[in-house]
């Protein structure tokens, strides 16, 4: 409670100072002004505690914790966690961290901001988090202290990885093994670009870096499998490290928190954007480097390996106006892939695309682009609702994760626009199924939906050394099983070719894997009106609408794998691996 008395006290001693002043002299001016500064000070107090009072009165109403900083120590780690801007402007501070634990303190914290900041700070350091009510005293305090922060920047000078030292050492780079005999005589500075520059030459979609107890495994992911590349020491492997941050713009001193960075490779055919994840583990820092290749000329849809019928009916679907088109799979399956090829078709000059992505993977030209950024609460539901108030005809969104992005992107595609999105789901025939878990109306999501694409990539046999073979009888029953369920015009195909399928040995062309390159294997099964009434009817399950597809001619991923095989595009060994 507010000291009214105390005060009071100090106004009438005031008084009879000031009226003693004007008879007793010089000493008692003295007191006089003593007695304005405890007045002051008092004063001060007061609104200090009307001010907590408030802050405490805010919590009680929207049912958080107060708390009040002003003997708060507050370490410089937990104040990093915040920039000043954010916390001046957004009005929300971090003042304490530790391994399992962070908490936040704000002026009023159901504000959106300040949620998409707790949200995220507690992904990126993988702790609880409690967010409490402050008063602007301790707000006030707090950005106070960030100016004794010490004055720690990332090193960020100009480091390029030149074009004309990558296509060196790709020249002299065959396999793994030439590979680690250049690196056993590659100084620190080149380390780095003949692992790059071999990377790009076997057409690698990741580097990584992982350090074990013994030694350091240096291993390229070609066509989505991994492969030891290369071993390098362990004093070589810290400066590798170091060099990797130094032209990523990471924090070369922070080892013992994750870090995320990106850099480009400017070469003649295309920029190579370079997305770096630093993580610490057991024996030191793991490294992964994803090699995204900007160009994306000419991508078709054919070329992806949709074909056929499910090739004319996705042309049919993706020429209607309005609507949604979903694809489906694990992560890695190539649906964004996908889904830009269609962007590459629908992208003429009389039509507006706008994306929304995490992050933007390719660039295309013609078509807005735009990257979420959950750190300032710019989500895939609040970027959407930006995409639509600018007009687009088609919008495509990254993934729909949540019940509020599928109602915003429903709502969109029964308003007159084409939307784009994927679901993680393991076939098309599980993405009604998903929509309505999420808490989709079932009314609402039958007119909005056009086709559910489901797909997987499998490595493509190497054509230099592929060679035929006979099937035992285990394979023999198994495929026979698939084809017999097939479609009629797909099973007069299968039975055309025979039982006729392929198997690469390796030779010099595929580095002795076997396989170069990935093609798709597709389901693509649109929603006609008896699909429709399954999903008005709300009771559905990924078998039924499986069951109802089939007998609608479409042909299942693992379907289309065969027939694949059969061409002589992959191997049987490949398709089931990837299907199960």
């Amino acid at each position: 409670m507010v000291d009214l008395f105390s005060i009071q006290d100090l106004l009438d001693q005031n008084s009879g100072n000031k009226k003693n002043d004007s008879v007793g002299g010089a000493g008692l001016h003295v007191n006089s002004v003593d007695t304005e500064k405890k007045l002051q000070k008092k004063i001060g107090q007061v609104n200090l505690k009307e001010r907590e009072v408030l802050a405490e009165r805010l919590a009680i109403q929207i049912n958080y914790p107060h708390i009040n900083l002003e003997q708060f120590p507050v370490s410089h780690e937990a104040l990093r966690q915040i920039t000043k801007e954010q916390a001046r402007n957004i009005g929300v501070s971090c003042f304490y961290i530790s391994q399992d634990q962070i908490r936040l303190g704000a002026l009023d914290p159901t504000k959106e901001d300040v949620q998409a900041i707790f949200k995220n700070l507690q992904e990126k350091t993988h702790t609880q988090g409690v967010l409490y009510v402050i008063s602007e005293h301790s707000l006030e305090k707090i950005l106070k202290l960030y100016d004794t922060l010490p004055d720690i920047k990332p090193i960020t000078k100009n480091v390029e990885i030149r074009a004309e030292d990558l296509a060196k050492v790709q020249a002299d780079v065959s396999d793994f093994r030439s590979l680690q005999a250049l690196l056993s005589k590659a100084s620190t500075t080149d380390i780095l670009t003949f692992i790059l520059g071999a990377a790009l030459k076997v057409d690698a979609s990741d580097v990584h870096v992982e350090p074990e107890q013994d030694k350091v495994l240096v291993r390229f992911r070609l066509d989505g499998m991994l492969h030891d590349a290369s071993k390098i020491d362990s004093g070589v492997y810290k400066k590798l490290i170091s060099r990797i941050k130094l032209v990523s713009s990471l924090k070369i001193n922070i080892t013992a928190e994750p870090q995320d960075g990106r850099f480009t490779i400017r070469l003649s055919e295309g920029d190579v954007d370079v997305r770096v994840s630093v993580m610490p583990t057991v024996y030191g820092e793991s490294v992964v480097m994803r090699l995204l290749h900007q160009s994306r000329e000419g991508l078709s849809l054919d070329s992806l390996g949709i074909r056929g019928l499910a090739y004319d009916t996705l042309l049919e679907e993706i020429k209607k106006p309005n609507g949604m088109i979903i694809t489906t799979g694990p992560t890695g399956s190539g649906k964004t892939t996908t889904l830009y090829a269609v962007m590459y078709l629908l992208n003429q000059s009389d039509v507006k695309i706008i994306t929304l992505e995490d992050p933007v993977e390719y660039k295309m030209e013609g078509v807005n682009q735009s990257q979420i950024d959950k750190s300032k609460g710019y989500t895939f539901a609040k970027g959407l609702r930006s995409i639509l108030r600018q007009d687009p005809d088609i919008a495509m969104v990254g993934e729909i994760r949540d019940l509020e992005t599928a109602d915003i992107a429903i709502q969109a595609a029964l308003t007159g626009h084409l939307m784009l999105s994927t679901l993680h789901t393991n076939s098309a025939f599980g993405a009604v199924p998903r929509f309505l878990s999420m808490g989709v109306k079932p009314f609402l999501l039958a007119p909005a939906l056009n086709v559910v694409m489901g797909q997987r990539l499998v490595r493509r046999l190497c054509q230099s050394c592929k060679k035929e073979v006979s099937l035992d009888e285990s394979y023999t029953k198994k495929v026979q099983e698939i084809i017999s369920t097939m479609p009629e015009k797909e099973k007069v195909e299968a039975s055309k070719r025979g039982k006729i399928f392929f198997k690469s040995e390796g030779c010099d062309e595929c580095h002795s894997l076997g396989y170069k390159g990935r093609v798709g294997v597709y389901e693509i099964f649109p929603i006609g009106d008896e699909v429709e009434k399954f999903i008005l009817d709300g009771q559905i399950s990924e078998y039924s609408i499986r069951e109802l597809a089939i007998r609608h001619g479409v042909l299942t991923m693992v379907q289309d794998g065969i027939m694949k095989a059969l061409d002589g595009m992959t191997s049987l060994e490949e398709v089931f691996r990837v299907i199960q």
